[in-house]
């Protein structure tokens, strides 16, 4: 049975490759019909490709069916809506939101170029593949060809409800935008041969919740063989569940989320699915970051456990990884404006830990310094990179490489700026080299550069390294080495390891039985 379906995958693809050499230029076969994109001397993009059917009506809350196929040729030159959210993405926002773009520099179909797929970040209630910053041509420059890819967000991509479990086949409801991701990397392996790309060579990369995607991705049965590299930005997800979300403990199990749910249903005016089904999209908008409904869960299928277990027991994709963080990640999400409230916020947060907490992440007696904001960061990112590497060092097989981005000009004492790093989402222009030319330095360049260079040799080899670059060593428990990408590329140490071991405690203790009650 493997042997035959290798077969029909073989004789599909070769069926694109023959109708394709037919095509006028910039016309390729994908699933569901021809498309049109732009044709430029170098490069040829293809933007708003369907890679699964709208989910809209009967498909709301329902994992991605089947592209439908549309006669003629399809025009795929403009960004396809957002998924609906808040704010104002640059191509709109629309229930009918998935959709792909590709950018392929290769001049024929049989170049089998490496393939970088991007997955936006967001929280998972907010983004875009239509973002400037993310516009993939410059990094396809460097001889891969760049996919972005949308899923659906907060209440519309992760709902669950005991309904909607009931509906399923595998009784669980609330990951949509995962299977999204799913479905548009299956689509990738069937479909990107034609646009010069290797179904065998793609690398998953994204930022925040992109990043956090990554990991979950990494995690998860049903993404097997779609990817054979991945890169995390600023993610992982190896907290445990826990009613109550906070940074880095944002994941609830099925059964919350089902709970959840239900409320979810009662504030809409409704008693049932059913009556949500016949709801406006736009109601679904909120009119501030909310939960339930904006966080994938623990459901037992997508996501089967908790990740941290799950890497233990050496139960993931295992893939090669490059995974890291920004210096300054706690500057963007820390409230607290003054040390009384940062202290009592992280009594709340950590219970009986927070005193070793406070002591590893010290305050100042009249501001917050970036200790303090520190914490933030590792509980939030560091940590959730730091035991991914050390998890993966000691389970699995392939490498492990671990950046630290802290790319940022020294600010004058009497700038509001003093003390400051470098913030989420910074790292994100850098990477797709988007920098404002009149607002950055030659050090900027320079560190965009490689990190470009980085990053596409990764996809192409697996590894990070090549000529022109400092060397990048694979991490390890027994030689913990991290590149730091500040000002000049280096190797480190682990940045603040005395104080995520401290956090680390924090997170053995809520894997007890203990701390499992307490977080209720």
């Amino acid at each position: 049975m493997k042997n035959l379906k290798t077969l029909l995958f073989l004789l599909f693809v070769l069926g694109m490759i023959s109708c394709n050499s037919k095509l006028q230029p910039g016309q390729l076969k994908v699933e569901g019909g021809i498309i049109q994109g732009t044709v430029m001397e170098d490069m040829n993009i293809y933007r708003g490709i369907p890679f699964a059917a709208a989910p809209v009506g009967d498909l709301r809350w329902k994992a991605p069916q089947p592209v439908k196929e549309w006669e003629g040729v399809k025009q795929t030159t403009d960004y396809a809506p957002a998924p609906m959210q808040g704010g104002n993405p640059p191509s709109g926002k629309s229930e009918d939101c998935l959709y792909l773009n590709v950018w392929t520099p290769a001049k024929s179909a049989d170049e089998k170029l490496p393939v970088m797929v991007w997955i936006y970040g967001g929280g998972f209630s907010f983004g875009s593949t239509s973002e400037p910053v993310s516009d993939g041509q410059a990094l396809a420059d460097k001889g891969v060809v760049l996919v972005s890819i949308a899923y659906r967000v907060g209440q519309l991509g992760f709902l669950a409800h005991p309904e909607l479990s009931a509906e399923s086949p595998e009784g669980v409801s609330g990951n949509y935008g995962l299977l999204d991701q799913i479905a548009a990397l299956k689509w990738i392996q069937n479909n990107i041969a034609a646009f010069g790309g290797d179904p065998d060579r793609v690398t998953i990369f994204g930022e925040s919740a992109g990043g956090i995607s990554v990991s979950m991705l990494c995690a998860s049965p049903l993404a097997k063989g779609l990817f054979h590299g991945a890169i995390s930005q600023s993610g992982g997800s190896f907290g445990p569940s826990r009613p109550t979300t906070y940074p880095g403990e944002n994941m609830k199990t099925l059964k919350q989320a089902e709970s959840d749910g239900i409320e979810y249903v009662k504030q809409h005016g409704g008693t049932s699915i059913a009556d949500l089904r016949k709801i406006e999209a736009e109601k679904f908008i909120p009119a501030g970051w909310t939960m339930p409904g904006g966080w994938p869960i623990v459901d037992g299928v997508v996501i089967p456990d908790d990740q941290y277990k799950l890497y233990e027991k050496n139960q993931y994709n295992d893939v090669p990884v490059l995974i890291g963080y920004n210096s300054d990640e706690g500057a963007s999400f820390m409230r607290e404006k003054n040390p009384e409230d940062v202290r009592n916020s992280v009594i709340q947060r950590f219970g009986k830990h927070a005193d070793a907490l406070l002591e590893a992440y010290p305050l100042a007696e009249n501001s917050v310094p970036k200790t303090a904001r520190d914490l933030m960061r590792d509980v939030a990112f560091g940590w959730q990179t730091w035991i991914w590497a050390r998890l993966q060092s000691q389970t699995g097989k392939s490498n492990v490489y671990y950046y630290y981005f802290d790319q940022h000009p020294e600010f004058p004492e009497d700038s509001p700026l003093y003390g400051y790093g470098s913030p989420h989402g910074q790292d994100v222009a850098f990477v797709f080299q988007h920098l404002d030319p009149n607002n950055s330095s030659q050090s900027d360049i320079d560190i965009s550069e490689a990190m470009g260079t980085y990053w596409t040799n990764f996809a192409k080899y697996g590894n990070p390294n090549g000529e022109g670059i400092p060397q990048w060593p694979a991490f390890s428990n027994d030689k913990p080495e991290v590149m730091y990408l500040q000002q000049k590329t280096h190797v480190g140490p682990v940045p603040s390891e005395e104080s995520l071991k401290v956090l680390d405690e924090y997170f053995k203790w809520r894997r007890t039985d203990e701390g499992a009650e307490w977080a209720k």
